[in-house]
């Protein structure tokens, strides 16, 4: 009886800690299939339907500008929802902002075009994009907090990947769903095919819904909740006066990994239509393959930091990505064929962002308290998401007109963001190993190392 009783719990647990895996990934796949719908839209849809103009690369920054908009308004939604996640717990927060976002991108499929509204169609898609943004601000940082606190210490970047792999299928059903609807003619493309891709994320959102309202709270959250008197939780003010040095390490990587991803997800598909005239499919093609290698390799580099830690792999990824941008853009400029040009793109996302992905639920939890993770891994996140994932479009536009048409501007610019995270990752600390359950820096910095 007694051997019963403690077998039944660990089955429960470890039945538990797979449900937490799913719902992460689950979480993660809508938010990013979200996103990436309305990146690939603005690149191929919004700037010739909402944002109409005679100059068509003021159209297309016009339309990149709403793109920017998301991302600026993340950092809100990362502070608001990250703050309320580390106050009252990771579950209620996944939920509620699971259900705005996911709002808001089926709202998207119902917008009217310029010629039928006129001005109130780019106002009411930029609201819509606003109010996205603002639940996507706090949703891969809940997941990444969720997966990181439920997994066993060992495992923790194995299973810490998961939200990551949702991130990359999110990304492919979206690049898929574009990939099929580009197959029709242009005019019913542009009249109603773009739409159905929208709409069909209400799919995703019951299906997360469900997962997620059978969650339990995370082991550190409550072990945390015990140790502390809520009057005296201020995540906010501690990760901003307390907590810094761990939110530069967050926001250099996550820069490098920003650019080097976003230029894969909404400028190719733009550069490659717009500059270079190839088909509208090659893009979506090419990423759809890209994000298929990238979801299968990110487990693996996952497992890795487990063996080797976070810094080394993370630091692989920004210095690969570092010099694959000029061998990159030569190949499509000098090859551009479709085979040439998603190779490419499976190698700067398979390896280049695999690596800078891969670490990220496990190394940006380790990083931070117990009390104030969930809004220092959203806070910092997002505003480097805000500052180069959101301008990363408009920079490489602006870079390739201001080159005449040439792209050496925006491998330049890929190659110094590179930099940049590669000495933050280099200055910060190997966290593999620390306690999630630590409720001070100190005592989160003393756990390194109590894993081997």
């Amino acid at each position: 009886m007694s051997i019963l009783t403690a077998v039944k719990p660990a089955h429960t647990a470890v039945a538990h800690r797979r449900r937490v895996l799913l719902a992460s990934l689950v979480g993660s796949a809508l938010e990013w299939y979200d996103f990436y719908l309305y990146g690939t839209a603005a690149a191929l849809v919004f700037n010739k339907i909402i944002f109409p103009s005679f100059d068509a690369t003021a159209s297309l920054l016009a339309s990149f500008g709403t793109l920017a908009i998301g991302y600026f308004v993340r950092p809100l939604g990362g502070v608001i929802f990250g703050r309320l996640g580390d106050l009252f717990g990771r579950k209620r927060v996944l939920v509620l902002t699971l259900l705005v976002m996911g709002a808001s991108t089926v709202g998207m499929a119902l917008v009217p075009t310029y010629g039928q509204a006129g001005v109130f169609a780019p106002i009411l898609l930029v609201v819509l994009r606003a109010i996205q943004g603002l639940g996507a601000g706090a949703e891969y940082g809940g997941a990444a907090v969720l997966a990181a606190e439920f997994s066993e210490p060992r495992r923790r970047g194995l299973f810490g990947s998961a939200p990551s792999v949702g991130v990359y299928i999110g990304i492919l059903m979206a690049s898929g769903a574009f990939a099929l609807v580009t197959q029709l003619p242009e005019d019913q493309f542009l009249a109603w095919g773009w739409r159905l891709p929208f709409a069909a994320s209400v799919l995703v959102i019951g299906v997360a819904l469900v997962i997620r309202l059978r969650l339990t709270e995370s082991p550190a959250f409550e072990a945390a909740q015990e140790r502390s008197e809520a009057s005296e939780v201020s995540p906010v003010r501690d990760v901003v006066r307390k907590e810094w040095k761990a939110g530069l390490v967050v926001f250099g990587l996550q820069t490098a990994q920003n650019v080097v991803a976003y230029l894969n997800l909404t400028f190719l598909a733009a550069y490659l239509t717009g500059t270079l005239k190839l088909s509208s499919s090659t893009g979506p093609v090419a990423v759809t393959v890209g994000t298929a290698v990238t979801a299968v390799s990110l487990p693996f580099f996952g497992w890795l930091t487990d063996r080797v830690g976070r810094k080394p792999v993370a630091l692989a990824g920004t210095v690969f990505s570092a010099a694959f941008a000029f061998p990159y853009f030569w190949v499509i400029d000098h090859v551009h064929t479709p085979l040439a040009v998603t190779l490419v793109v499976v190698v700067s996302m398979g390896i280049g962002v695999g690596c800078m992905f891969a670490p990220q639920a496990a190394y940006y939890s380790e990083l931070f308290t117990a009390r104030s993770r969930f809004t220092g891994l959203a806070l910092y996140r997002e505003v480097a998401g805000a500052v180069t994932g959101g301008l990363t479009p408009l920079i490489a536009v602006a870079l390739v007109a201001a080159a005449g048409d040439r792209s050496w501007g925006v491998a330049l610019f890929v190659v110094g963001s590179c930099v940049v995270g590669a000495v933050a990752v280099a200055l910060g600390p190997e966290t593999r190993g620390r306690d999630l359950a630590a409720t001070t820096v100190t005592e989160l910095r003393a756990s390194t190392g109590t894993y081997r």
